[in-house]
């Protein structure tokens, strides 16, 4: 019986919830980030065997939580084998074969099943559905839920099991540049939050200033970007931060992240016990930088003008750096004006960021 549900998949009145998965070990999106998460031994189960050849297109990888009433089991349904890949429908339709016989072998009375191979693997839905619907006729008596692909939930709805990492050096300088630049952003708008391209430029330039954060930036849509901090900001979620999410919501819907109750409190106590001065240093030099760029097209634009400084060749000549910035992309041209440009340059200028040459 097919039971068109809504909300939480992984908070599903069901005994088993269907995960969707590659074969190659990540769960670095949707809602394989929020089953990493959520089902942390899962995801320990998933990639060991990912790492021996045993997740494979057209066949289940089952976890049994071994304990008894509602999501028992978790069954990590292969949609793509890379995770770049997209889905082949022949592949779902393959996979659904497995999953009923599953299904039937342990005497399954309910299982919540996401659309498989949609989102990030492209499928049609309606495709995509009739198939589902096709496989569980031959389980008349199994109560499936099917979640429509209507978006994630909210962060804060988003289970978190996985332990509290620790705070180190970098982890507290970071959540220090966040409360820090979110407390002056407040005293110039009201804000719910700092957005994830903000907290991109926070991390570029603290590490512009000399902190050793070891990530990698380069040229983004939207200004230097490092995709090596995705996985600081999904091991900080749900512990020091809410609302980066399972990473499904775009960039330009600017989504609202904030620091968890007590992080401030935390981070405080961490860094009066540890040696902190190369950070406080940073994070003053930071703040006077960015003193009234506190909002995401301004931040953006200044990250913009520092990256582009530093391409080679390095330059400072102002009319190198318009042109390089306007031949950038299309959005970079229409929003960065010269004379905006020319404050981004004076601003990082005076705090000695620029080439001091021609």
């Amino acid at each position: 019986m097919i039971i068109v549900s809504h909300g939480n998949l992984l908070t599903a009145d069901a005994e088993a919830l269907v995960n969707t998965v590659n074969t190659v070990g990540v769960m670095g999106k949707g809602i394989a980030l929020q089953f990493k998460r959520a089902y942390p031994a899962n995801y320990a189960a998933y990639r060991a065997a990912c790492a021996t050849g045993k997740v494979k297109l057209g066949e289940m990888f089952l976890f049994d939580s071994a304990r008894l009433g509602p999501r028992r089991y978790v069954i990590n349904f292969p949609t793509k084998g890379h995770w770049r890949s997209n889905s082949k429908l022949a592949d779902i339709e393959a996979g659904l074969a497995a999953l009923v016989r599953l299904v039937r072998e342990l005497g399954i009375s309910s299982v919540a099943v996401p659309a498989l191979g949609c989102g990030n693997g492209g499928l049609d839905w309606d495709r995509v559905r009739l198939a589902i619907e096709q496989a569980f006729e031959a389980l008349p008596d199994v109560r499936v839920l099917l979640f429509p692909p209507e978006g994630a939930p909210a962060p804060a709805e988003m289970p978190v099991a996985t332990a509290k990492p620790p705070l180190t050096p970098g982890r507290a300088t970071l959540l220090r540049g966040i409360d820090s630049y979110l407390d002056r952003a407040r005293t110039l708008e009201p804000r719910d939050g700092v957005t994830e391209l903000e907290i991109q430029k926070i991390s570029y330039f603290l590490q512009a200033l000399g902190q050793p954060f070891r990530l990698s930036f380069g040229r983004g849509p939207y200004g230097p970007y490092a995709e090596s901090l995705h996985r600081v900001l999904e091991l900080l979620e749900g512990h020091y931060l809410i609302g980066y999410g399972d990473r499904s919501a775009r960039v330009e819907e600017l989504r609202p992240i904030n620091l968890t109750p007590g992080t401030s409190e935390a981070v405080a106590a961490w860094s009066a016990s540890h040696d902190t001065d190369s950070s406080d240093k940073a994070l003053d030099q930071l703040a006077r930088l960015i003193d009234g760029f506190e909002t995401p097209y301004s931040l953006e634009l200044l990250a913009t003008v520092h990256y582009a400084a530093q391409q080679h060749p390095p330059s400072a000549d102002i009319n190198e750096l318009v042109h390089r910035i306007q031949t950038w992309s299309g959005r970079k041209a229409r929003l960065f004006t010269p004379a905006h440009i020319q404050t981004a340059y004076d601003r990082l200028r005076s705090a000695g960021l620029m080439p001091s040459f021609q």
